[in-house]
């Protein structure tokens, strides 16, 4: 009994962490990604290939925000949907370090929501595709992009590719053909 007892108290610790750990997972808009409505595969093959060489990205805003998206949203999505449970756990927890890293490199908090990020790059998108230069200079203003309007705009437009993005992301397509 003492064993049993001792062993669940030594298990506490471990639980709360993994409690603490669940990644903020954000929704897309049905068919974000292509027509399917599964926005997890089509978010996988995008950040895999624009996210592959900088150069896919490279004057292309609205390109590197469609892959960040997706990491944002793979972060969450391979992490807490039980579909990609047989998914590798390294490659989990490579998509959440290059969520982190990219959020780092856009000035974006850690401790940010999933959603709220999401919500805010997709202003910017829909700003950029209606040619609205000042709305996407008022969608860069929030204090999400801690950065200021005028230098997220320049990152976005010659995104610097983190090495755990494109591990990652490499990863989870290799992933995603397995099942």
């Amino acid at each position: 009994m003492r064993a049993r007892f001792a062993a669940l108290l030594a298990s506490l610790p471990l639980a709360a962490c993994a409690a603490e750990q669940i990644p903020s997972t954000a929704q897309l808009p049905p068919a974000f990604y292509g027509t399917l409505v599964d926005n997890d595969t089509g978010a996988i093959n995008e950040a895999s290939y624009a996210l592959g060489s900088p150069a896919r990205t490279r004057n292309d805003p609205i390109e590197a925000i469609r892959a960040v998206v997706a990491v944002e949203y793979l972060a969450g999505e391979l992490n807490t949907n039980p579909r990609w449970g047989s998914l590798s756990a390294m490659t989990k927890m490579q998509m959440l370090e290059a969520r982190k890293d990219l959020r780092q490199e856009l000035g974006i908090p850690q401790n940010a929501p999933s959603q709220a990020v999401v919500n805010a790059l997709l202003w910017v998108m829909w700003q950029m595709q209606s040619n609205n230069q000042p709305g996407v200079m008022q969608a860069l203003s929030v204090p999400l992009f801690s950065k200021g309007a005028q230098p997220t705009l320049q990152l976005l437009e010659n995104l610097p590719v983190p090495a755990s993005a494109r591990v990652a992301t490499a990863n989870a397509e290799r992933g995603e053909f397995r099942f």
